[in-house]
Protein backbone atom coordinates (compact mmCIF):
# COMPACT_ATOMS: atom_id res chain seq x y z
CA UNK A 1 0.00 0.00 0.00
CA UNK A 2 0.89 3.11 -0.80
CA UNK A 3 2.96 4.98 2.19
CA UNK A 4 1.26 8.02 1.69
CA UNK A 5 -2.18 7.15 1.64
CA UNK A 6 -1.21 5.14 5.11
CA UNK A 7 -0.08 8.35 6.71
CA UNK A 8 -2.82 10.71 5.40
CA UNK A 9 -5.35 8.21 7.66
CA UNK A 10 -6.97 8.78 10.89
CA UNK A 11 -5.53 5.96 12.52
CA UNK A 12 -1.70 6.93 11.66
CA UNK A 13 -1.87 10.41 12.18
CA UNK A 14 -3.43 9.94 15.76
CA UNK A 15 -0.46 6.96 16.06
CA UNK A 16 2.28 9.88 14.83
CA UNK A 17 0.90 11.83 17.31
CA UNK A 18 0.70 10.12 20.07
CA UNK A 19 4.40 8.86 19.24
CA UNK A 20 5.93 12.31 19.17
CA UNK A 21 4.01 13.41 22.48
CA UNK A 22 6.25 10.22 24.07
CA UNK A 23 9.60 11.77 21.91
CA UNK A 24 9.60 9.12 19.89
CA UNK A 25 8.99 9.12 15.71
CA UNK A 26 7.07 7.70 12.53
CA UNK A 27 7.80 6.58 9.43
CA UNK A 28 8.73 9.69 7.19
CA UNK A 29 9.40 11.88 10.19
CA UNK A 30 12.67 13.54 10.04
CA UNK A 31 15.62 11.37 12.02
CA UNK A 32 17.11 14.53 13.91
CA UNK A 33 19.23 13.20 16.11
CA UNK A 34 21.81 14.24 13.34
CA UNK A 35 21.89 17.23 14.78
CA UNK A 36 24.10 17.35 17.73
CA UNK A 37 24.45 21.14 18.44
CA UNK A 38 21.14 23.48 18.83
CA UNK A 39 21.78 27.02 18.78
CA UNK A 40 19.15 29.73 19.51
CA UNK A 41 19.77 33.59 18.24
CA UNK A 42 17.55 35.93 19.91
CA UNK A 43 17.15 39.43 18.36
CA UNK A 44 14.64 42.30 19.02
CA UNK A 45 11.21 43.71 17.91
CA UNK A 46 10.42 43.28 14.38
CA UNK A 47 7.57 42.10 13.00
CA UNK A 48 7.59 40.14 9.87
CA UNK A 49 6.37 42.62 7.63
CA UNK A 50 8.76 44.95 8.86
CA UNK A 51 12.06 43.60 7.48
CA UNK A 52 10.70 41.02 5.41
CA UNK A 53 7.76 42.36 3.94
CA UNK A 54 9.09 41.83 0.43
CA UNK A 55 10.80 38.91 0.34
CA UNK A 56 9.85 36.74 -2.72
CA UNK A 57 7.72 33.44 -1.69
CA UNK A 58 7.13 34.61 1.23
CA UNK A 59 3.26 35.57 2.53
CA UNK A 60 4.15 39.20 2.31
CA UNK A 61 3.35 42.87 1.42
CA UNK A 62 2.22 41.68 -1.43
CA UNK A 63 -0.60 40.61 0.07
CA UNK A 64 -1.53 43.45 1.86
CA UNK A 65 -4.64 45.41 0.47
CA UNK A 66 -6.91 48.15 1.98
CA UNK A 67 -9.15 45.19 3.42
CA UNK A 68 -6.67 44.11 5.03
CA UNK A 69 -4.48 46.99 6.54
CA UNK A 70 -6.98 50.19 7.27
CA UNK A 71 -6.69 50.86 10.57
CA UNK A 72 -9.46 52.34 12.47
CA UNK A 73 -9.83 54.58 15.20
CA UNK A 74 -10.15 54.12 18.95
CA UNK A 75 -13.93 54.07 18.11
CA UNK A 76 -14.11 51.80 15.19
CA UNK A 77 -14.57 54.49 12.32
CA UNK A 78 -11.35 53.87 9.59
CA UNK A 79 -8.79 56.97 10.10
CA UNK A 80 -8.76 59.64 7.64
CA UNK A 81 -5.04 59.23 7.75
CA UNK A 82 -2.38 57.57 10.14
CA UNK A 83 -1.71 59.71 13.12
CA UNK A 84 1.39 61.83 12.88
CA UNK A 85 4.44 60.02 14.41
CA UNK A 86 4.35 61.55 17.80
CA UNK A 87 8.00 63.54 18.97
CA UNK A 88 9.24 62.59 15.54
CA UNK A 89 10.41 59.44 13.57
CA UNK A 90 14.04 59.34 14.28
CA UNK A 91 15.57 59.77 17.63
CA UNK A 92 17.34 63.20 18.50
CA UNK A 93 20.22 63.71 16.90
CA UNK A 94 19.63 61.11 14.19
CA UNK A 95 20.78 61.98 10.28
CA UNK A 96 18.40 62.14 8.23
CA UNK A 97 15.87 64.05 10.71
CA UNK A 98 12.41 63.37 10.93
CA UNK A 99 10.30 65.54 12.98
CA UNK A 100 6.72 64.96 14.32
CA UNK A 101 5.23 67.92 11.76
CA UNK A 102 6.58 65.78 8.87
CA UNK A 103 5.16 63.16 9.34
CA UNK A 104 1.18 64.69 9.03
CA UNK A 105 -1.10 63.34 6.83
CA UNK A 106 0.37 59.84 6.11
CA UNK A 107 -2.12 58.00 3.86
CA UNK A 108 -3.94 55.30 6.01
CA UNK A 109 -1.52 52.24 4.75
CA UNK A 110 1.68 50.74 5.46
CA UNK A 111 4.27 52.58 4.25
CA UNK A 112 8.13 52.28 3.58
CA UNK A 113 10.67 54.19 6.72
CA UNK A 114 13.45 53.68 4.00
CA UNK A 115 11.47 55.24 0.84
CA UNK A 116 13.75 57.64 -0.66
CA UNK A 117 11.02 59.35 -1.95
CA UNK A 118 9.53 59.95 1.66
CA UNK A 119 11.26 59.78 5.19
CA UNK A 120 14.34 58.12 3.37
CA UNK A 121 15.62 56.88 6.94
CA UNK A 122 17.66 53.23 6.09
CA UNK A 123 18.48 50.51 8.53
CA UNK A 124 21.57 52.38 10.04
CA UNK A 125 19.12 54.69 11.48
CA UNK A 126 17.68 54.35 15.19
CA UNK A 127 14.44 55.00 15.05
CA UNK A 128 11.80 56.45 18.02
CA UNK A 129 10.42 53.37 20.25
CA UNK A 130 7.39 52.17 20.24
CA UNK A 131 4.59 50.55 22.51
CA UNK A 132 5.35 47.09 23.18
CA UNK A 133 3.04 45.71 26.13
CA UNK A 134 0.60 42.68 26.68
CA UNK A 135 -2.41 44.09 26.83
CA UNK A 136 -1.71 47.00 24.12
CA UNK A 137 -0.19 44.31 21.79
CA UNK A 138 -4.25 42.41 22.17
CA UNK A 139 -5.50 46.05 21.74
CA UNK A 140 -3.65 46.24 18.36
CA UNK A 141 -4.60 42.81 17.46
CA UNK A 142 -8.10 43.51 17.79
CA UNK A 143 -9.47 39.83 17.62
CA UNK A 144 -7.19 39.47 14.62
CA UNK A 145 -8.31 42.33 12.64
CA UNK A 146 -4.85 44.09 13.25
CA UNK A 147 -6.60 47.13 13.01
CA UNK A 148 -6.13 49.14 15.87
CA UNK A 149 -2.28 49.12 15.78
CA UNK A 150 -2.39 53.37 15.14
CA UNK A 151 -5.26 53.46 17.46
CA UNK A 152 -3.77 52.10 21.11
CA UNK A 153 0.19 53.19 19.81
CA UNK A 154 1.97 55.89 21.42
CA UNK A 155 4.14 56.48 18.34
CA UNK A 156 1.56 57.00 16.03
CA UNK A 157 1.89 56.09 12.21
CA UNK A 158 4.95 54.62 12.94
CA UNK A 159 3.56 51.13 13.68
CA UNK A 160 2.53 50.74 10.13
CA UNK A 161 6.38 51.64 8.50
CA UNK A 162 8.32 48.70 7.17
CA UNK A 163 11.50 48.60 5.18
CA UNK A 164 12.11 47.72 1.70
CA UNK A 165 14.99 45.41 1.83
CA UNK A 166 16.54 42.78 -0.45
CA UNK A 167 19.90 40.63 -0.27
CA UNK A 168 22.24 44.21 -0.60
CA UNK A 169 20.58 45.71 1.76
CA UNK A 170 20.05 43.24 4.79
CA UNK A 171 23.06 40.45 5.68
CA UNK A 172 20.81 37.92 7.02
CA UNK A 173 18.12 38.39 3.90
CA UNK A 174 20.72 36.60 1.49
CA UNK A 175 21.04 33.97 4.08
CA UNK A 176 17.62 33.50 4.19
CA UNK A 177 17.43 32.56 0.66
CA UNK A 178 20.33 30.27 1.45
CA UNK A 179 18.04 28.21 4.09
CA UNK A 180 14.62 28.41 5.36
CA UNK A 181 12.82 31.50 6.35
CA UNK A 182 9.53 30.97 7.94
CA UNK A 183 6.64 33.25 7.47
CA UNK A 184 4.00 32.11 9.79
CA UNK A 185 6.14 32.27 12.97
CA UNK A 186 4.38 34.04 16.15
CA UNK A 187 5.76 35.92 19.12
CA UNK A 188 5.05 33.48 21.86
CA UNK A 189 3.37 35.53 24.11
CA UNK A 190 1.63 39.09 23.67
CA UNK A 191 3.42 42.44 24.97
CA UNK A 192 7.04 42.70 25.23
CA UNK A 193 11.01 41.55 25.30
CA UNK A 194 10.60 40.67 29.29
CA UNK A 195 7.82 38.49 29.16
CA UNK A 196 8.55 36.82 25.48
CA UNK A 197 12.02 35.98 26.72
CA UNK A 198 9.96 33.97 29.50
CA UNK A 199 8.69 32.39 26.75
CA UNK A 200 11.84 31.40 25.33
CA UNK A 201 12.76 28.99 28.28
CA UNK A 202 9.56 27.59 29.93
CA UNK A 203 6.57 28.58 27.85
CA UNK A 204 5.46 30.19 31.27
CA UNK A 205 4.23 33.56 32.53
CA UNK A 206 5.88 34.46 35.56
CA UNK A 207 4.07 34.86 38.95
CA UNK A 208 4.30 37.69 42.00
CA UNK A 209 2.71 35.90 44.79
CA UNK A 210 0.55 38.34 46.84
CA UNK A 211 1.29 41.11 44.93
CA UNK A 212 -1.56 43.58 46.27
CA UNK A 213 0.24 43.15 49.28
CA UNK A 214 3.41 43.47 47.91
CA UNK A 215 6.00 46.59 46.72
CA UNK A 216 4.26 46.77 43.16
CA UNK A 217 0.72 46.38 44.71
CA UNK A 218 0.60 50.39 42.32
CA UNK A 219 1.71 48.20 39.09
CA UNK A 220 -1.31 46.18 39.29
CA UNK A 221 -2.78 46.67 35.50
CA UNK A 222 -6.67 48.44 35.68
CA UNK A 223 -8.49 45.99 32.74
CA UNK A 224 -11.84 45.33 31.74
CA UNK A 225 -14.16 42.16 32.38
CA UNK A 226 -12.88 41.14 28.85
CA UNK A 227 -9.31 40.36 31.03
CA UNK A 228 -7.80 41.98 27.56
CA UNK A 229 -8.78 45.52 27.56
CA UNK A 230 -6.83 47.98 29.29
CA UNK A 231 -9.53 50.81 31.19
CA UNK A 232 -9.24 53.98 29.40
CA UNK A 233 -8.62 57.23 31.16
CA UNK A 234 -11.65 59.69 31.20
CA UNK A 235 -9.11 62.35 29.93
CA UNK A 236 -7.72 59.78 27.43
CA UNK A 237 -8.08 62.03 23.47
CA UNK A 238 -10.62 60.49 22.07
CA UNK A 239 -9.31 59.82 18.64
CA UNK A 240 -5.73 58.35 17.64
CA UNK A 241 -5.29 61.67 15.44
CA UNK A 242 -5.58 63.83 18.60
CA UNK A 243 -2.93 62.17 20.89
CA UNK A 244 -1.45 59.18 22.68
CA UNK A 245 -4.14 57.55 24.50
CA UNK A 246 -4.40 57.23 28.16
CA UNK A 247 -5.06 54.21 30.44
CA UNK A 248 -6.19 54.20 34.05
CA UNK A 249 -3.34 51.46 34.87
CA UNK A 250 -1.37 50.36 32.17
CA UNK A 251 0.96 48.55 34.54
CA UNK A 252 2.96 45.37 34.79
CA UNK A 253 1.09 42.47 36.22
CA UNK A 254 -2.14 41.67 35.71
CA UNK A 255 -5.07 41.39 38.28
CA UNK A 256 -4.05 38.03 39.04
CA UNK A 257 -0.87 38.16 39.79
CA UNK A 258 1.42 37.43 36.77
CA UNK A 259 3.97 39.75 35.39
CA UNK A 260 3.71 40.77 31.81
CA UNK A 261 5.52 43.47 31.21
CA UNK A 262 9.00 44.69 32.40
CA UNK A 263 9.84 43.31 36.01
CA UNK A 264 13.62 43.34 36.76
CA UNK A 265 15.97 40.04 38.04
CA UNK A 266 15.94 39.36 41.54
CA UNK A 267 19.34 38.75 41.05
CA UNK A 268 22.32 40.69 39.72
CA UNK A 269 22.96 41.99 37.29
CA UNK A 270 19.71 43.70 37.48
CA UNK A 271 17.80 47.05 36.37
CA UNK A 272 17.89 47.54 40.44
CA UNK A 273 20.24 48.03 42.76
CA UNK A 274 20.86 46.06 45.74
CA UNK A 275 19.23 47.33 49.27
CA UNK A 276 21.09 49.91 51.00
CA UNK A 277 23.55 47.56 53.30
CA UNK A 278 21.82 44.20 51.58
CA UNK A 279 23.05 41.68 49.83
CA UNK A 280 25.48 43.32 47.01
CA UNK A 281 24.57 39.59 44.72
CA UNK A 282 20.22 40.85 44.89
CA UNK A 283 18.62 43.61 43.68
CA UNK A 284 16.65 45.79 46.29
CA UNK A 285 13.28 43.56 47.11
CA UNK A 286 11.15 46.54 48.21
CA UNK A 287 11.39 47.89 44.38
CA UNK A 288 8.25 47.75 43.36
CA UNK A 289 9.94 46.35 39.61
CA UNK A 290 12.07 43.62 41.54
CA UNK A 291 10.13 40.45 40.32
CA UNK A 292 10.39 37.76 43.58
CA UNK A 293 12.69 34.40 42.49
CA UNK A 294 10.77 31.80 39.94
CA UNK A 295 10.30 28.23 40.16
CA UNK A 296 8.92 27.23 37.33
CA UNK A 297 10.20 24.19 35.30
CA UNK A 298 12.20 25.72 32.35
CA UNK A 299 13.99 23.89 29.40
CA UNK A 300 17.67 24.09 31.42
CA UNK A 301 16.09 22.08 34.14
CA UNK A 302 15.17 19.35 31.70
CA UNK A 303 18.76 19.88 29.70
CA UNK A 304 20.18 19.04 33.26
CA UNK A 305 17.86 15.87 34.00
CA UNK A 306 18.59 14.30 30.77
CA UNK A 307 22.30 15.30 30.83
CA UNK A 308 21.90 17.40 27.84
CA UNK A 309 24.92 20.25 27.98
CA UNK A 310 23.91 24.07 27.88
CA UNK A 311 24.29 27.34 28.29
CA UNK A 312 22.75 31.06 27.89
CA UNK A 313 25.09 33.71 26.21
CA UNK A 314 24.44 36.86 27.44
CA UNK A 315 26.24 39.81 25.65
CA UNK A 316 27.99 41.70 27.47
CA UNK A 317 26.79 39.54 30.38
CA UNK A 318 30.68 39.85 32.07
CA UNK A 319 30.59 43.48 31.62
CA UNK A 320 27.17 43.81 33.47
CA UNK A 321 28.81 41.61 36.07
CA UNK A 322 31.92 43.70 37.20
CA UNK A 323 30.30 46.72 36.74
CA UNK A 324 27.98 45.04 39.94
CA UNK A 325 30.73 43.81 41.34
CA UNK A 326 33.09 47.40 41.37
CA UNK A 327 30.13 49.90 42.01
CA UNK A 328 29.83 51.07 38.50
CA UNK A 329 26.84 52.05 37.16
CA UNK A 330 27.03 52.93 33.40
CA UNK A 331 26.47 49.27 32.31
CA UNK A 332 23.25 48.13 33.98
CA UNK A 333 21.78 50.67 35.94
CA UNK A 334 20.07 53.92 33.99
CA UNK A 335 19.51 55.21 30.92
CA UNK A 336 22.57 54.59 29.43
CA UNK A 337 22.20 54.00 25.44
CA UNK A 338 25.51 53.48 24.08
CA UNK A 339 27.40 50.30 23.81
CA UNK A 340 27.26 47.67 24.87
CA UNK A 341 23.79 48.76 26.76
CA UNK A 342 23.16 45.25 28.60
CA UNK A 343 19.59 44.49 28.63
CA UNK A 344 19.12 42.68 32.71
CA UNK A 345 15.64 42.06 31.67
CA UNK A 346 16.58 40.03 28.36
CA UNK A 347 18.25 37.34 30.57
CA UNK A 348 15.53 35.25 31.57
CA UNK A 349 17.39 32.39 33.49
CA UNK A 350 18.65 35.13 35.88
CA UNK A 351 14.87 35.21 37.36
CA UNK A 352 15.22 31.55 38.86
CA UNK A 353 16.00 30.61 42.23
CA UNK A 354 17.62 27.36 41.02
CA UNK A 355 19.84 29.59 39.43
CA UNK A 356 20.66 31.92 41.99
CA UNK A 357 23.86 33.82 42.47
CA UNK A 358 26.63 30.96 44.16
CA UNK A 359 24.85 27.66 42.76
CA UNK A 360 26.70 25.69 40.48
CA UNK A 361 23.55 25.57 38.14
CA UNK A 362 24.71 29.55 37.24
CA UNK A 363 28.47 28.89 37.20
CA UNK A 364 27.85 26.35 34.67
CA UNK A 365 24.81 27.60 32.23
CA UNK A 366 24.95 31.49 32.53
CA UNK A 367 28.44 32.39 30.40
CA UNK A 368 29.52 35.91 29.58
CA UNK A 369 29.11 36.25 25.67
CA UNK A 370 31.25 38.60 25.45
CA UNK A 371 31.07 42.50 23.92
CA UNK A 372 30.09 42.06 20.50
CA UNK A 373 29.77 38.24 21.18
CA UNK A 374 33.76 37.65 21.28
CA UNK A 375 33.58 35.04 24.13
CA UNK A 376 30.56 33.13 21.98
CA UNK A 377 32.57 33.56 19.05
CA UNK A 378 35.85 31.79 20.57
CA UNK A 379 33.51 28.59 21.54
CA UNK A 380 32.29 28.86 17.99
CA UNK A 381 35.62 28.70 16.64
CA UNK A 382 36.84 26.26 18.96
CA UNK A 383 33.75 23.85 18.29
CA UNK A 384 33.31 23.88 21.91
CA UNK A 385 29.36 25.06 22.25
CA UNK A 386 27.31 22.21 24.38
CA UNK A 387 24.24 20.88 22.98
CA UNK A 388 21.75 23.88 23.26
CA UNK A 389 23.35 27.07 23.42
CA UNK A 390 20.90 30.09 23.68
CA UNK A 391 22.85 33.25 22.67
CA UNK A 392 21.62 37.18 23.25
CA UNK A 393 23.12 39.89 21.48
CA UNK A 394 23.65 43.13 23.76
CA UNK A 395 21.70 46.25 23.24
CA UNK A 396 23.20 48.19 20.70
CA UNK A 397 23.39 44.75 18.50
CA UNK A 398 20.32 43.40 19.17
CA UNK A 399 17.95 45.54 16.67
CA UNK A 400 15.61 47.60 19.05
CA UNK A 401 13.97 50.33 18.17
CA UNK A 402 14.92 53.60 19.86
CA UNK A 403 18.44 52.76 20.84
CA UNK A 404 19.72 50.82 18.17
CA UNK A 405 19.21 50.18 14.41
CA UNK A 406 18.64 47.29 12.68
CA UNK A 407 21.84 47.32 10.35
CA UNK A 408 24.51 47.11 12.44
CA UNK A 409 22.69 44.22 14.40
CA UNK A 410 21.88 42.07 11.37
CA UNK A 411 25.11 42.44 10.53
CA UNK A 412 26.52 41.59 13.36
CA UNK A 413 24.42 37.84 13.74
CA UNK A 414 25.27 37.38 10.21
CA UNK A 415 28.70 37.81 11.06
CA UNK A 416 27.61 34.56 13.41
CA UNK A 417 26.49 32.73 11.49
CA UNK A 418 29.57 33.16 8.90
CA UNK A 419 31.26 31.59 12.14
CA UNK A 420 28.74 29.12 12.60
CA UNK A 421 29.54 27.84 9.23
CA UNK A 422 33.20 27.21 9.63
CA UNK A 423 32.96 26.04 13.20
CA UNK A 424 33.50 22.21 13.66
CA UNK A 425 30.39 21.45 14.79
CA UNK A 426 28.55 22.96 12.06
CA UNK A 427 28.27 19.17 9.96
CA UNK A 428 25.83 18.74 12.63
CA UNK A 429 24.35 22.05 13.84
CA UNK A 430 20.60 24.04 13.86
CA UNK A 431 20.87 27.54 14.27
CA UNK A 432 17.10 29.07 14.52
CA UNK A 433 17.70 33.16 14.20
CA UNK A 434 14.61 34.99 15.78
CA UNK A 435 13.36 37.87 17.61
CA UNK A 436 11.52 38.30 20.73
CA UNK A 437 8.66 39.79 19.43
CA UNK A 438 7.56 42.75 17.51
CA UNK A 439 8.80 45.88 18.99
CA UNK A 440 4.78 47.21 18.40
CA UNK A 441 5.05 47.30 14.12
CA UNK A 442 2.21 45.98 12.59
CA UNK A 443 2.22 42.89 10.69
CA UNK A 444 -0.63 41.88 8.46
CA UNK A 445 -1.06 37.89 9.25
CA UNK A 446 -3.81 37.41 12.35
CA UNK A 447 -2.20 35.36 14.81
CA UNK A 448 -3.46 31.98 15.89
CA UNK A 449 -6.47 32.31 18.66
CA UNK A 450 -4.81 30.24 21.74
CA UNK A 451 -4.45 31.00 25.60
CA UNK A 452 -4.53 34.03 27.37
CA UNK A 453 -0.58 34.88 27.14
CA UNK A 454 -0.42 34.52 22.99
CA UNK A 455 0.48 33.70 20.47
CA UNK A 456 1.38 37.82 19.69
CA UNK A 457 2.13 39.07 16.11
CA UNK A 458 4.10 37.53 13.43
CA UNK A 459 8.05 37.64 13.57
CA UNK A 460 10.65 36.46 11.03
CA UNK A 461 12.67 33.36 12.10
CA UNK A 462 15.42 31.78 10.08
CA UNK A 463 16.30 27.99 10.43
CA UNK A 464 19.76 27.87 9.12
CA UNK A 465 21.29 24.07 9.11
CA UNK A 466 23.06 21.58 6.83
CA UNK A 467 19.69 20.20 7.17
CA UNK A 468 17.77 22.85 6.86
CA UNK A 469 15.80 23.00 3.13
CA UNK A 470 18.04 24.83 0.71
CA UNK A 471 15.87 28.36 -0.65
CA UNK A 472 12.81 27.75 1.44
CA UNK A 473 9.86 29.31 2.54
CA UNK A 474 8.34 27.16 5.64
CA UNK A 475 4.74 28.40 5.62
CA UNK A 476 4.30 25.57 8.89
CA UNK A 477 2.23 27.51 11.57
CA UNK A 478 5.29 28.36 14.56
CA UNK A 479 6.05 30.50 17.66
CA UNK A 480 8.54 30.82 19.92
CA UNK A 481 7.71 27.41 21.49
CA UNK A 482 8.38 25.68 18.87
CA UNK A 483 12.41 26.37 19.80
CA UNK A 484 11.31 24.47 22.82
CA UNK A 485 9.13 21.78 21.04
CA UNK A 486 11.99 21.32 18.70
CA UNK A 487 15.03 20.78 21.59
CA UNK A 488 12.47 18.56 23.66
CA UNK A 489 11.62 16.13 20.81
CA UNK A 490 15.47 16.11 19.99
CA UNK A 491 16.51 14.93 22.84
CA UNK A 492 13.82 13.34 23.87
CA UNK A 493 12.49 15.14 27.07
CA UNK A 494 9.44 15.67 28.70
CA UNK A 495 6.88 18.18 27.76
CA UNK A 496 6.64 21.39 29.38
CA UNK A 497 3.37 22.51 31.00
CA UNK A 498 2.65 25.49 28.79
CA UNK A 499 3.36 23.93 25.74
CA UNK A 500 0.89 20.88 26.43
CA UNK A 501 -1.73 23.80 27.38
CA UNK A 502 -0.77 26.27 24.23
CA UNK A 503 -1.85 23.39 21.85
CA UNK A 504 -4.67 22.49 23.73
CA UNK A 505 -5.65 25.74 23.69
CA UNK A 506 -5.20 26.13 19.96
CA UNK A 507 -7.08 22.77 18.98
CA UNK A 508 -10.06 24.11 20.92
CA UNK A 509 -9.93 27.27 19.09
CA UNK A 510 -9.90 25.09 15.45
CA UNK A 511 -6.30 25.08 14.86
CA UNK A 512 -3.72 22.58 14.92
CA UNK A 513 -1.27 21.95 17.71
CA UNK A 514 2.32 24.18 16.45
CA UNK A 515 4.96 22.78 14.30
CA UNK A 516 8.66 21.82 15.94
CA UNK A 517 10.42 23.01 13.14
CA UNK A 518 11.18 19.58 11.19
CA UNK A 519 8.82 21.11 8.38
CA UNK A 520 11.75 22.72 7.80
CA UNK A 521 14.79 20.05 7.48
CA UNK A 522 15.69 17.80 4.90
CA UNK A 523 17.34 15.55 6.85
CA UNK A 524 17.29 11.47 5.71
CA UNK A 525 13.55 10.05 5.56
Amino acid sequence: MNKKLICATPIAIAAALSLYACGGSEIGDPDITAIKNVVVIYAENRSFDNLYGNFPGANGLQNVSAANSTQVDRDGSPLATLPQVWNGLTQTGVTPAVTQAMTANLPNSPFAIDDPNGFNTPITATTRDLYHRFYENQMQINGGKNDKFAAWADSGGLVMGHYSLDADKLPLWKIAQQYTLADNFFMGAFGGSFLNHQWLICACTPVYPNADKSPAATSISSVESDGVTLRVASNSPASALTGIPKFVLSGNLTPDFYAVNTMQPPYQPSGNKAASGGDANLADPTAATTLPPQTQKHIGDLLNDAKVSWAWYGGAWGAAVSAVQDGTSNVVYGANLTAPNFQPHHQPFNYFADLAPGTTNRTQHLLDGGLAGSEFIKAIDAGTLPQVSFYKPQGNLNEHAGYTDVGQGDQHIADLISHLQKSPQWKNMLVVVTYDENGGFWDHVAPPKADRWGPGTRIPALIISPFAKKGYVDHTQYDTTSILRFITRRFALPMLPGIAARDAALVSNGSKPLGDLTAALTIKQ
